[in-house]
């Protein structure tokens, strides 16, 4: 069976930097589960499971742009100290969490004041070119219900 819109794709992954290191894997963990063709997963990433086959393994290097996107230096933001999350202490190049309009993100704090802290509110992996290797572990064609909704249910997936 080809993935192909409005299917759920469970895949496991190892994300690597320029060097080859690992920098994040679902290797020994449950697969991650998304309604493919829903915009639920970084556009390059999709792109490359389009048209694979269940039990397919594969590399692909992708651009910034497809993605954590591309750095942009100007996105700098003053925080008050107490939205920072994920520490007591902070100093410069930590990362922190902060509660936004559209969920928690992860900042970089650039310089810590007593009250407020100046923080790069670009993805850590933004503007690298990064390689994925994948492997599709299960595809099944989605429900009317995850197709409504627009993303996948179960193990995996969202949870109401």
């Amino acid at each position: 069976m080809s993935i192909k819109n409005d299917m759920v794709v469970q895949f496991k992954y190892t994300l690597r930097d320029e060097q080859g290191e690992v920098l994040e894997t679902n290797k020994d963990l449950d697969p991650i589960a998304y309604l493919h063709g829903h915009n639920n997963m970084m556009p390059g990433v999709e792109d490359s499971i389009e048209g694979k086959e269940v039990g397919a393994s594969f590399s692909v290097t992708l651009a910034p742009e497809t993605t954590y996107g591309v750095r942009n230096e100007d996105s700098t933001q003053r925080v008050s100290v107490k939205h920072l999350q994920g520490a007591k202490k902070w100093k410069a190049g930590m990362r922190a969490l902060i509660d936004t309009d559209q969920g928690k993100r992860q900042v970089t704090i650039i310089k810590m004041g007593k009250f407020m802290a100046t923080v790069d509110v670009n993805h850590p992996l933004a503007g690298r070119e990064l390689t994925f290797d994948i492997e599709i572990i299960e595809a099944r064609d989605a429900t009317d219900e995850e197709v409504a909704h627009g993303h996948a249910h179960g193990k995996g997936g969202h949870h109401h």
